[in-house]
């Protein structure tokens, strides 16, 4: 695992799931205004389907492609409304004299952390824009200095490498797009990646495993932040097993290995579109 490989896996999958978003985009507008679109996919299967007698089928590339862009803007909406309502809620909690120690302490002018009082271990990072990394007064209480620094090392990799961000457009992507199954593929392995490249950090820094590991054995031994879905970068909740094998081995490299079957129907699929495509530009 290395970060090559997770920025091959997102930008991949920005790029597949980005150019069929452009093309239903285009084909809705093309349903709107009337116009005909000759370099679109969804054009050519609606009129291919009507010249060979289909007319009823044409109807399906429709539902296809307003109800993807339906369910995508519902999608998008509810994790942006669940985002601002979670820091809406963390902020009830905010410790102000702890947070801005946190903040003074790592001469951060940005404020990125955030202290909140509340008895249950947490530590995440949340926010596309401006992501904050949010640690609890349980979390304070639970770790020793040592697997503290551990924990924020961790979140400080999420912060800086836009984690909560890249990881709504992935899980976007792989909602909306179902039938394109390396983009769900694509979305849980880069979140083992990222965990794994995250605890990385913590260890080159610290020079040890074992504050990373004793604070995550910690963590899972007790609750955890009750959230509704909403994209955010968690010390505690992903990937364990990846993680945990790392930690006890740093050394030892592991492989992800690509699923054959899901990545062949993802080429057939992305084929077909392509064909249609370069049959629309002839």
């Amino acid at each position: 695992m290395n970060k090559r490989q997770s920025k091959f896996m997102f930008f991949l999958s920005i790029l597949i799931s980005g150019s069929i978003f452009v093309q239903m985009g285009l084909y809705l507008k093309s349903l709107i205004t009337g116009s005909n679109l000759r370099f679109n996919i969804f054009e050519v299967c609606h009129n291919t389907l009507k010249l060979i007698g289909l007319t009823s089928l044409t109807y399906a590339v429709d539902i296809l492609v307003i109800g993807t862009f339906l369910f995508a803007l519902w999608k998008i909406s509810t994790q942006v409304i669940q985002t601002f309502k979670m820091r809406r809620r963390l902020q009830q909690y905010n410790c102000e004299k702890l947070t801005k120690e946190f903040n003074d302490q790592f001469r951060n002018r940005d404020e990125k952390f955030m202290i909140i009082s509340y008895p249950v271990p947490v530590a995440i990072t949340i926010g596309f824009v401006s992501p904050k990394i949010v640690l609890s007064t349980g979390l304070l209480n639970l770790l020793s200095e040592e697997e503290l620094e551990a924990v924020i090392y961790h979140e400080t990799y999420h912060l800086n490498n836009h984690d909560p961000l890249k990881i709504f457009l992935l899980s976007i992507g792989s909602i909306t797009l179902p039938y394109i199954p390396i983009l769900k593929w694509f979305n849980e392995k880069y979140r083992v990646i990222q965990e794994v490249m995250a605890d990385e950090l913590a260890i080159e820094k610290q020079e040890t495993a074992v504050h990373i590991g004793s604070a995550l054995l910690k963590m899972l031994k007790v609750g955890k932040l009750e959230t509704k879905s909403f994209a955010y970068a968690s010390f505690a909740e992903t990937s364990v097993n990846y993680r945990i094998e790392y930690i006890l081995n740093p050394l030892k490299k592991y492989q992800i290995k690509v699923p054959v079957i899901i990545t062949m129907w993802s080429i057939l699929v992305f084929s077909l579109i392509s064909v249609f495509f370069i049959y629309a530009l002839a």
